[in-house]
């Protein structure tokens, strides 16, 4: 009674320490065993019923999310929205916990379906196929995040493994959601030698051989890896300007700063420079003198400027959360990236009547007076340096974006992102380290500029070659290649999370196959 609880409160704790602390990614390896330990007895109990595999699962979930979004905490106060202490200690509270409850309600249907698959005929004969089984809910579960806005797929286990990139390489081959399955797998393999002393050996030289497999398809990729000699001096500006003040009416000291770091890059031969979220929050077209300003910043300096403003759409009217080309010799390019995936809450209230009449605060905490409108395709900036492809703050959380992107012939990726609003908090390091999956799965460089930090220029093996940390000032460059080469994983896509669904589907398929042909053979 007793037993399962605790092992799926103490999986779900330490498995998302590694989040906050990519130091101990090694944990990662072995603290969802406790979590296979539950799941299989679970299938196990006859009498189990599935409302309390249900239970276990929003318990495993709530706690690793929980500890995933614990930086919300951070946001406190909400001074930038203008609300009291006490209003903005509910709203943080929210985010961190009703966030966790949003995604486990759907996570915790991974523990059900494992049951009612472990149970089936199919998968009692073939025991040793559950660690699989487990790892491709999991898969499912992550990829599921992806849709609608309600899917955050902040918390994926390879974030925890950033610091071992040999071990993410192979990402580039079946994306990220690969690793998560191999991390689960190992956990599940090594629950069953537990439990089963009958297969033991089997089972742990199955999880050894699981690791040593993504460890050798990270290594030939990095063998496989060549770079070119044609490169370019690549910037992000970062000019540490808290929220409050970005959206306080200081428009023109904001400029101010970004033209000092762009001066200064480009005197250290920095030939595109890529500037934060809405570095200046104005829609660009409709303010000639800004306008002006950074069209003759980028002329007289001989600089590729990639500025991130709001745009407004000339037949709709709706505005939008976008990145420019301003070239180096002031023209304008017309093509014009558009944010894809919006942040709930921060650039559009969901359900905004309903939020409105519950929680009026909520609906309120948007900085802007209208609701922003999403980008309605990846577009990728034919500039004068190479395609570019964007992504703004939330979009890089996401890889169809740069998969997009990648296959409309982006040869670098250009992030532009806020995340003021975290402070100094470990949701800094875990965004950064999205990026650094995206230019694994992409094989692309990642420009990425961040309003406050942590702005970085990362390779596409992961690797982060220079970086500016949180709360900093300044600039940073770096060469980097226009590359139009290809990852397996830019031409399948999420063939492995397919391949996940199609197994998860097999058991209960088998078995209804089985009972057909029974049936007609009593007939």
């Amino acid at each position: 009674r007793h037993k399962i609880p605790l092992c799926v409160i103490s999986g779900g704790i330490l498995t998302a320490l590694p989040l906050i602390f990519p130091s101990l990614g090694f944990l990662q390896w072995v603290s969802l065993i406790p979590m296979a330990l539950a799941l299989m007895w679970l299938a196990e109990g006859e009498k189990a019923r599935l409302g309390r595999a249900y239970g276990m699962g929003m318990l495993f979930f709530m706690c690793y999310y929980a500890v995933t979004f614990h930086w919300f905490y951070y946001m406190y106060p909400l001074d930038f929205a203008g609300v009291s202490n006490g209003i903005s200690l509910i709203i943080v509270s929210l985010g961190c916990f009703g966030i966790s409850f949003l995604q486990s309600v759907f996570s915790a249907i991974t523990f059900v379906l494992f049951v009612v698959l472990a149970r089936s005929a199919f998968m009692r004969k073939r025991i040793f196929l559950q660690p699989i089984l487990v790892a491709s809910l999991w898969v499912v579960a992550e990829w599921w995040q992806t849709i609608g806005w309600w899917g955050v797929p902040w918390g994926r286990l390879p974030l925890g493994q950033v610091n071992f990139t040999l071990l993410l390489r192979s990402a580039s081959l079946f994306g990220s959601y690969f690793i998560s399955f191999v991390i689960v797998a190992v956990n599940a393999f090594l629950a069953i030698a537990i439990i089963k002393q009958g297969i033991r050996k089997i089972a742990i030289a199955a999880a050894i051989s699981l690791f040593c497999v993504n460890l050798a398809l990270g290594l030939s990729v990095t063998l496989a890896y060549n770079e070119g000699d044609e490169k370019i001096i690549a910037a992000a500006a970062q000019g540490n300007i808290s929220s409050t003040e970005k959206w306080g009416g200081k428009t023109s000291e904001v400029l101010k700063i970004y033209e000092e770091l762009t001066k200064n890059a480009a005197a250290d031969g920095a030939e595109i420079i890529v500037w934060p979220e809405t570095a200046l929050p104005i829609v660009l077209t409709e303010r000639e003198d800004y306008y002006d300003a950074v069209t003759n910043l980028a002329k007289e300096n001989d600089i590729t400027i990639m500025i991130s403003v709001f745009t407004r759409d000339e037949e709709t009217g709706q505005l939008r959360n976008s990145i420019m080309e301003i070239r180096h010799d002031g023209s304008v390019n017309e093509t014009v990236y558009s944010k894809q995936r919006l942040v709930p809450f921060g650039e559009f209230v969901p359900m905004r009547e309903l939020v409105t009449a519950i929680f009026p605060p909520l609906a309120d905490i948007n900085m802007l007076s209208e609701d922003l409108s999403a980008g309605d395709e990846c577009v990728v900036i034919d500039g004068e340096k190479g395609k570019i492809g964007c992504a703004v703050c939330f979009d890089s959380i996401y890889e169809k974006v740069i998969y997009d992107s990648v296959n409309n012939g982006a040869e670098i990726i250009a992030v532009s992102t806020n995340d003021s609003w975290f402070s100094d908090s470990a949701a800094l390091d875990m965004h950064n380290a999205q990026s650094r999956l995206r230019a694994i799965e992409s094989g692309r460089y990642v420009v990425r500029s961040a309003n406050t930090g942590i702005s970085s220029i990362i390779d596409p093996m992961g690797n982060v070659i220079e970086e500016l940390g949180a709360l900093e000032r300044g600039y940073i460059t770096a060469p980097i290649e226009m590359r139009s080469s290809t990852t397996l994983y830019s031409i399948i896509g999420n063939a492995w999370v397919y391949a996940c669904v199609i197994f998860v589907s097999c058991p209960l398929l088998v078995d209804l196959i089985n009972k057909v042909k029974k049936h007609q053979h009593k007939c």
